[in-house]
C-alpha cells in the first residue's frame, strides 16, 4: 500500500512528498483546487498550508484528503 511518509511546502500551491516506496514527488495542487469543488476552500493559502501528514495529506480534519495514488501517479518527479 502506497502512503505518504513525509510533507513539505515548497512554495505557492506546492508540496513536495516521499512515499514509502522512497519515491519524491512534488505536486501543484494549483489545477485541483480550481477543477474540483471539494478543494475550492484551499484557494486560501494560509488553510493549504495547513495540511495534516497521515498516510497521505489532509485539511479540516480528515474533511479534505487526496489519495496518495493520485499524487505518485500526478506529481513531478523530485530528487528526495
Amino acid at each position: 500500500m502506497l502512503k505518504v511518509i513525509q510533507a513539505n511546502y515548497v512554495k505557492d500551491y506546492q508540496i513536495k512528498v516521499v512515499f514509502n516506496d522512497g519515491a519524491c514527488r512534488v505536486f501543484d495542487f494549483s489545477s485541483i483546487i480550481s477543477k474540483y469543488p471539494v478543494f475550492k476552500e484551499l484557494g486560501d493559502l494560509s488553510k493549504f498550508r495547513n495540511y495534516v501528514l497521515t498516510d497521505t495529506l489532509e485539511w479540516n480534519d480528515g474533511e479534505i484528503d487526496i489519495a496518495p495514488e493520485y499524487l505518485y501517479e500526478n506529481g513531478m518527479i523530485a530528487t528526495c
